[in-house]
């Protein structure tokens, strides 16, 4: 358990934000699977300011969601300002973090996201407006650097601290790895080492067991989880479970993983209608597969599904094939 400014997490497991996937409907069932913390998708400040007709919807909070991180991105300082103090004032997010860790060229060329890694004093000057703005917990989400030749995660981390930030989350690549190769959390533990804010490690923690090693090897607070609970939200329960007993939970079954699959499914359609609801079922329809035998038909027949009916029916007829072939294989047996 630990603090982020005044708002107290019940346990280290932090849902990471991830951009198409962090909607109120996948936060909220990785909420109730057990998450100390959940952070919304990034959202841009001008499309905040603009009143981005499908920015507003994503800034829809559901309580039962809370504490929740709603993030921002942006590279001018009066934008991010008039962002964050909107966030404070139109939404019930319990912080609001900032975005300098996302390497999307897109998002680089306007000077936001990882942009702001190659400049300490930015970050300084930046997250000190936001503070100054809000009452609400400000942190910053960041890699360790741009490059291996520009790696400033303890000059950055101190500038976040100086300027009043109350967390970090550092993910450990740099933003030329994009997600490939290993993170790197020997940088985590330096810039514990060197800072008095809460540190959030991010980056291969694909099991309980990760969660665990980053904790005792860094020395962090908690612990972000982001590309394996896709599909996969027993990831969550399962870690903060190992963390608080020891003990490893089994992996679910392929019945629990469709019923899950489906309570999200109806979460999307009530946010978003069910014709877009289901066409963006369809990519965590397939995650929810991961790890089942025989599934790449099914995945593939889950991208022609059009309602939640045929969804629904195909997901069922996979799970009873796999039941009569687990049927079948006891009576070979």
């Amino acid at each position: 358990m630990f603090k982020i400014g005044d708002i107290e997490l019940k346990n280290q497991v932090v849902l990471a934000p991830m951009a198409g996937v962090c909607n109120a409907a996948f936060r909220l069932i990785v909420k109730e699977f057990g998450a100390g913390l959940v952070c919304a998708e990034m959202v841009s400040d001008k499309a905040i300011l603009f009143k981005n007709e499908k920015t507003m919807d994503m800034l829809f909070i559901d309580e039962g969601e809370k504490p929740l991180s709603l993030q921002i991105f942006g590279g001018e300082k009066e934008t991010l300002v008039e962002a964050a103090k909107f966030v404070e004032k139109n939404t019930t997010a319990d912080i609001i973090d900032i975005n300098m860790g996302c390497p999307v060229p897109k998002i680089i060329k306007s000077d936001a996201g990882a942009k702001w890694l190659l400049n300490p004093e930015k970050i300084y000057e930046m997250v000190a407006a936001v503070v100054d703005a809000v009452d609400k917990p400000v942190t910053v989400k960041m890699r360790m650097g741009w490059d291996d030749n520009h790696i400033y995660a303890i000059e950055n981390a101190q500038a976040v601290e100086r300027a009043g930030g109350q967390a970090v989350s550092l993910h450990g690549r740099t933003r030329v790895q994009m997600y490939e190769g290993t993170a790197n959390w020997d940088i985590i533990k330096d810039v514990k080492s060197v800072v008095n804010i809460p540190v959030i490690g991010n980056g291969d923690v694909k099991s309980p067991e990760d969660a665990k090693r980053m904790l005792d090897t860094t020395g962090c607070d908690g612990v972000m989880i982001g590309r394996a609970a896709l599909g996969d939200p027993w990831m969550i329960y399962r870690t903060v479970h190992y963390l608080e007993t020891g003990e490893l939970m089994a992996p679910p079954t392929p019945e629990e993983k469709v019923k899950v699959c489906m309570l999200h499914a109806d979460r999307l359609i009530k946010l978003k209608g069910e014709k877009v609801g289901i066409m963006e079922m369809r990519k965590h329809a397939a995650w929810y597969l991961k790890g089942l035998r025989g599934n790449a038909k099914v995945r593939t027949a889950i991208n022609e599904c059009n309602t939640r009916a045929e969804l629904e029916s195909l997901l069922q007829e996979y799970v009873s094939f796999l039941e009569q072939r687990d049927d079948e294989g006891i009576r070979v047996g």
